[in-house]
């Protein structure tokens, strides 16, 4: 079987809780099933604020494996 890592950096609202930039995340899991890879695993690890204005990030490892 062949496989795939990929990692998302997400981006967490400044005010309020949930992610700004979920549709990235989308993105990656429509782009990766187009070429014929399907979501086997992922998970996060929380990096805390990175400046002044900009809320926590999230690092998502996202493995794909090929059907």
């Amino acid at each position: 079987m062949q496989y795939v890592v990929l990692q998302v950096i997400l981006k967490e609202k400044f005010i309020g809780t949930g992610s700004g930039n979920l549709t990235e995340l989308e993105n990656v899991i429509n782009t990766q099933a187009a070429k014929g890879y399907r979501l086997h695993t992922i998970s996060t690890a929380s990096s805390g604020s990175k400046g002044m204005l900009g809320g926590d990030r999230i690092q998502a490892t996202l493995v794909f494996e090929k059907l």
